[in-house]
């Protein structure tokens, strides 16, 4: 296993800069952020334009990583391909194409993205119609070489009662979407602000994780006692009080030797992504690099490298 980072924690700059910083700061993977250029959705970034990755712009991107002696880990691109607005969903799922055609030719790197969810219809309704619209991207992916992966983030604020706005949240809705033959991006920190151990939910699934993105969290107790796990209403106090917080890794509550050991027994040998969105450490790009290599310290030592 080796430690990498996901670019999105650094927006503004350059991944010819990020390169050479993450190889300076000891890293040995990046996953891209591959958002529409322009794109305002939070967290988003374009650190790669997959629309304009022809042959030249591959190779480039590819030297450059041989440079810095870096992985590329995958290709990011987490919007809703079940938009309830059809012309936001069918440029969704373009976007999601181009991803996958680009990760093909830069060498077969996997493509995170999210199931998503339509907050005007059932959760059966939305998994039906997300097993017609998803299938014909699980079949170019496969075609191409490329492993299309779902990550286990909720997202609540994409639902009007901060419900899961994307359906691949619970180890039941892997399932589900293994069955679509997608995989696995595992991320640990969503877990425990839906009251699910990350290291029992972890190890029946580790043949279908393909990537790791590494953050932690925080919780307040005090706070979930009196909103709940899904958090405050509208109306009845702050809608904005949180009962849990995102932090680097070893600042929260994940124990992380467990999970990288769970990962090494199931047979997982890829990268741990650090994904920073710590808020502590997040008021200017210096303080986002110092909690990357936080999280950085905490991770390297537990893996341990086999000859």
């Amino acid at each position: 296993m080796r430690v990498g980072m996901l670019t999105a924690a650094l927006p503004d700059e350059r991944l010819e800069d990020l390169a050479r910083w993450a190889q300076t700061a000891g890293l040995q993977a990046l996953q891209v952020a591959a958002w529409p250029a322009g794109s305002t959705e939070p967290g988003a970034a374009d650190h790669l334009d997959p629309a304009r990755c022809d042959p030249g712009a591959a190779e480039r991107v590819r030297s450059l990583f041989g440079r810095h002696g870096l992985a590329l880990s995958g290709l990011a691109y987490n919007d809703n391909p079940l938009h309830p607005d059809p012309a936001r969903r069918e440029a969704v799922h373009r976007h999601l194409e181009t991803c996958i055609d680009a990760a093909a030719d830069l060498g077969g790197a996997p493509v995170s993205m999210f199931v998503g969810r339509n907050p005007s219809v059932d959760v059966a309704a939305d998994l039906a119609d997300a097993e017609t619209v998803l299938t014909p991207l699980v079949e170019r992916a496969g075609e191409r070489g490329v492993d299309l992966m779902v990550e286990n983030c909720p997202k609540q604020d994409w639902h009007p009662d901060a419900y899961p706005g994307n359906l691949a949240y619970s180890p039941q809705l892997w399932e589900w979407a293994f069955d679509l033959g997608l995989w696995l991006n595992f991320d640990p920190s969503h877990l425990p602000p839906l009251g699910i151990d990350p290291v029992a939910a972890l190890r029946p699934y580790v043949h279908r994780v393909r990537h790791v993105e590494a953050k932690d969290v925080e919780t307040f107790p005090d706070i979930r006692d009196r909103y709940g796990y899904l958090g405050p209403v509208e109306g009845a106090g702050d809608p904005g009080e949180p009962w849990w917080r995102y932090r680097a890794a070893g600042l929260g509550e994940i124990d992380w030797r467990r999970v990288i050991d769970v990962l090494h027994e199931g047979g997982y040998d890829g990268v741990i992504s650090i994904e920073h969105e710590d808020p502590v450490w997040s008021d200017a790009p210096g303080q986002v690099r110092a909690g990357i290599e936080l999280s950085h310290r905490v991770l390297r030592p537990l893996l341990v490298a086999e000859g």
